[in-house]
């Protein structure tokens, strides 16, 4: 659509939303550890060693906001700090500005501040940040807008947060927060997708949901839908079962209204007519039934019995064909 005259222009926050501003640091935390420092890449091996790479990744993760000294020490030495902390803590902040900010000393992204430090967000370029603008403005667009932020948002997180770090239980929770969200922004992204009809699209984004959270019935919802919508019933009906089978089993609970009143389509389409000639044959059972049950006289007689066996046979053999057609192998 042609913008009117007179309209506004993309807003300051949009236009860095679009286009990030070069920042002395560029700095990855999804996966390997990554800096790129004016035009010069840093791995985790070149900041110092373990100690001050986990003090720059613990203020990276706490972007623009500070991070107390005794925060720090709690975090790196697990509660148990060496009676040293304080002058070895500053140490290593000491040793990382060599490296992160060489001949700039305490005028750099890694700062001082009262009783801490903090990394100034306008001199550093962070994936992480970056993922978590773009999910955070996904969440308030349109279908359209949000899918591209969503795309963008997601290929930054193919890897998983910190990967450098395997042991420390501070990067553990972190890094289990961050692929909550990570879940969520597929979910949105599936959601999204079915909504502009990207069928096949929004199948792929809430099976890698599933994949980190098997009991999502969100991703479970966008998944079947995804394939109602792309026409796979039987794969719908599929998908439905083991649901609900992992829902009973796991939490002793059933799928909510949105999944059965999609299970109820799904049958539906996957019948191709063959649901009416049932339904024929289950009200017939119920009219044979009541018939056979009474007569004019109170009594049944042979022939009607006869005749009810009969019907019931034909009937069951109708129901029996559908439901053998529909089953579901779980």
């Amino acid at each position: 659509m042609e913008k009117t005259h007179g309209s506004p222009g993309p807003s300051n926050e949009q236009l860095q939303l679009q286009t990030p501003i070069p920042a002395p640091l560029s700095i990855s935390l999804l996966g390997t550890l990554r800096i790129l420092r004016n035009g010069t890449l840093l791995g985790a091996h070149d900041l110092g060693g373990t100690k001050p790479r986990q003090i720059l990744e613990i203020l990276l993760l706490q972007l623009g906001r500070p991070v107390s000294k005794e925060r720090l020490i709690e975090l790196l030495w697990d509660g148990y700090p060496p009676v040293e902390a304080l002058p070895t803590l500053e140490s290593y902040v000491c040793v990382l500005r060599r490296h992160l900010q060489p001949g700039a000393g305490k005028a750099g992204p890694l700062q001082t501040v009262n009783g801490g430090y903090v990394i100034e967000r306008s001199l550093v370029e962070l994936d992480l940040d970056r993922f978590d603008t773009l999910y955070r403005h996904a969440q308030q667009s349109r279908a359209a807008d949000a899918l591209p932020l969503l795309r963008e948002a997601l290929l930054l997180a193919a890897a998983p947060l910190l990967g450098d770090e395997l042991l420390p239980g501070w990067a553990a929770e972190e890094r289990m927060a961050h692929s909550a969200r990570v879940t969520a922004a597929r979910i949105l992204a599936a959601e999204a997708a079915t909504v502009l009809f990207l069928s096949e699209e929004a199948v792929g984004w809430a099976n890698q949901a599933l994949v980190d959270d098997p009991l999502n019935e969100h991703a479970w919802t966008a998944l079947i839908l995804g394939l109602e919508q792309a026409g796979r019933p039987a794969e719908g009906l599929q998908a439905f079962e083991r649901f609900r089978h992992a829902l009973d089993r796991e939490l002793g609970c059933a799928p909510g209204g949105i999944l059965r009143a999609a299970q109820v389509r799904l049958l539906q389409a996957t019948a191709d007519g063959e649901l009416s000639d049932v339904l024929a044959a289950l009200l017939m059972l119920h009219d044979q039934h009541r018939r056979t049950t009474r007569s004019p006289n109170g009594a049944t007689s042979l022939h009607v019995e006869v005749s009810a066996r009969e019907s019931l046979r034909a009937a069951g053999n109708v129901v029996d064909s559908f439901l053998r057609r529909v089953r579901i192998e779980v």
